[in-house]
């Protein structure tokens, strides 16, 4: 397969789908490892995965959208099929801009997603499965989200998990005067204690793995009276807390039915992927807890607000996309115009060889006299494939992959109609076949 020319086929696990726990189970252990696993799989030539606490999606390009669905079907995880979405080539491309704008998030217009693709972004590209196809795809949907957030309204208000869950707080009990208790100093963790120190809490606590991680977030927000303890501190904190978030990167629950069996009165709002609460904490007499699934009630007045934003930002969408498809198919249509140059080109070289030979053999033939022989051949080709060059991009853009095929067929000396087309061209056509 010509580089350039690859489909895309992409697979996702995420919060309109999906359960919580489906997504935890979907997400591997480390981002760059996954897609590493992925780009090794036999046929793929790029891939690209992204995860966050609500989604994983993995995308590869392959010779054929068949291809790409056999290595996804053997990668996808095993969460059941009706929380599984699987992408074509065009679905893939639309849902990667639609994701950075913050279209596709739980809180609309949320900022964290950006950095998040950056950051898949950036794996990808430090083990090196990125390439022409997915490098246009990913950077596009990174400029679009960024151009979204800064034409738009799309992200104004709640703008992300960690303030969402300050507001479901808010909404339930009198955050003045509470001590707060943050669990986990990572990119969630930051944007709660921030919002719960702008909320006008009289305590901030921050429980970290490492000490040097809560110190740091401790010391950033802006608060007289914020605290850093390592997780061994956690439950002296928690018998004083009035709120807690949680947000750590662990595997197992940080907090269980034991570990707040004596906090009395508290509200906890678990926002970490895979959950840091048991489920039978919320027995306790006294504790109330949320997860992710609570804070769709919280985002309904925002998503109101931003509606109108996310109509523009749904326009732009439609035009980058457009755009976008407009890219990739002209890099096809050129690599079928490059087989015909070259067919040309061959043709040329053995006619302007005979000519030349004949022409010395009826008298000397000077270098000039030969330069413009050569020249005029040159210039033959060039005004004769120009309008054929035109009428392929043409083609390209309508998915006139018929058009294509005849073109090769009759300027390719080398195409053989009983074999069929080349391998890239017969994969066009079954994509825009697939597409219709």
């Amino acid at each position: 397969m010509t580089a350039g020319v690859g489909i895309i086929s992409g697979v996702r696990v995420s919060h309109d789908r999906a359960s919580l726990d489906d997504v935890a189970r979907a997400c591997h252990a480390d981002q760059q490892d996954a897609v590493e696993r992925l780009a090794s799989a036999s046929d793929v030539q790029e891939a690209f995965t992204l995860q966050t606490c609500n989604r994983f999606e993995a995308y590869v390009v392959t010779d054929a959208p068949a291809t790409g669905r056999a290595v996804l079907a053997e990668f996808a995880p095993d969460v059941g099929g009706h929380s599984v979405v699987e992408m074509g080539h065009e679905e893939s491309l639309r849902h990667l801009l639609r994701v950075a704008t913050g279209l596709e998030s739980l809180v609309l217009g949320e900022d964290q997603i950006i950095g998040q693709v950056r950051d898949a972004y950036q794996d990808a590209k430090d083990v090196g499965t990125l390439g022409p196809v997915l490098e246009e795809a990913v950077t596009k949907a990174i400029h679009v989200g960024e151009r979204a957030r800064t034409e738009t309204a799309i992200n104004e208000g709640v703008v992300s998990v960690g303030s969402a869950a300050v507001e479901l707080v808010a909404d339930e009990r009198e955050v003045d005067d509470a001590t707060a208790l943050v669990v986990g100093a990572g990119e969630m963790g930051t944007v709660a204690a921030h919002a719960l120190a702008e909320a006008g809490v009289d305590t901030l606590v921050v429980a970290n793995r490492s000490l040097g991680g809560a110190e740091t977030l401790a010391d950033a927000v802006e608060l007289d009276d914020a605290r850093a303890v390592t997780l061994d501190g956690l439950e002296t904190w928690l018998a004083r807390a009035d709120v807690v978030v949680t947000a750590t990167g662990s595997d197992d629950h940080v907090l269980d039915a034991g570990t707040v069996d004596d906090v009395g009165e508290t509200l906890v709002v678990d926002i970490a992927q895979p959950r840091d609460v048991s489920p039978a904490a919320a027995a306790i007499d006294g504790v109330v807890v949320h997860d992710m699934a609570a804070l769709e009630s919280v985002t309904e007045e925002t998503q109101a607000q931003r509606r109108a934003a996310a109509e523009s930002v749904e326009a732009m969408v439609d035009r980058e996309f457009e755009n976008l498809l407009e890219q990739y198919k002209r890099k096809r249509a050129d690599e079928v115009i490059a087989a015909m140059y070259a067919g040309a080109d061959r043709v040329k070289e053995q006619e302007l060889g005979t000519a030349l030979s004949r022409l010395e053999a009826s008298g000397d033939l000077n270098d000039d006299q030969r330069e413009v022989v050569e020249s005029m051949a040159d210039a033959l080709v060039s005004q004769l494939l120009a309008p054929p060059t035109k009428s392929l991009r043409d083609a390209a853009a309508d998915d006139d992959w018929t058009t294509i095929n005849t073109a090769l067929r009759l300027f390719d000396p080398a195409f053989d109609e009983d074999e069929g087309p080349p391998e890239f061209v017969a994969n066009m056509l079954s994509d825009a076949t697939a597409d219709d």
